[in-house]
């Protein structure tokens, strides 16, 4: 079973790694064969796609991303939640991602993703009670 595991999750990285692929993203076709048709995604900038988005003439569009700290959690026996970070070398900024994939007519799609910019997830706020009262320190 460790076995099984290691391997999906080499292979689900790899689709990972190929979605961020400039030739892939500008693919329509690529793309179909990678998202499920109810496909949506909560992107970093607060917008929401679903996969129609991503089929026009210029597809997703061309990115240049780094992925790392790649994870895999089996969910269920056909639903698998990966989580990893991105590096966007365009923006400069780092984000944190987490994506459920769905195994249906033999093949694992992608179902949805979401993005978080790091620095707001990671801003750590501690509260300390002095004399009664609440101060906020970063």
């Amino acid at each position: 079973m460790e076995n099984e595991s290691s391997v999906l999750k080499e292979h689900l990285l790899q689709l990972e790694e190929k979605l961020l692929k400039s030739e892939v993203r500008t693919s329509p076709k690529e793309l179909s064969l990678l998202l499920k048709d109810d496909f949506f995604e909560f992107g970093s900038s607060g917008n929401i796609w679903s996969k129609n988005d991503f089929l026009g003439q210029e597809g997703a569009g061309t990115v240049k991303m780094t992925l790392s700290q790649f994870d895999m959690h089996l969910l269920s026996e056909d639903t698998v939640l990966t989580t990893y970070r991105i590096f966007d070398e365009d923006k400069v900024e780092h984000t944190l991602r987490s994506s459920i994939w769905k195994y249906t007519n033999g093949r694992w799609r992608m179902f949805f993703i979401k993005a978080q910019k790091r620095k707001v997830l990671f801003k750590a706020i501690f509260y300390e009670k002095e004399n009664s009262k609440y101060h906020k320190r970063a």
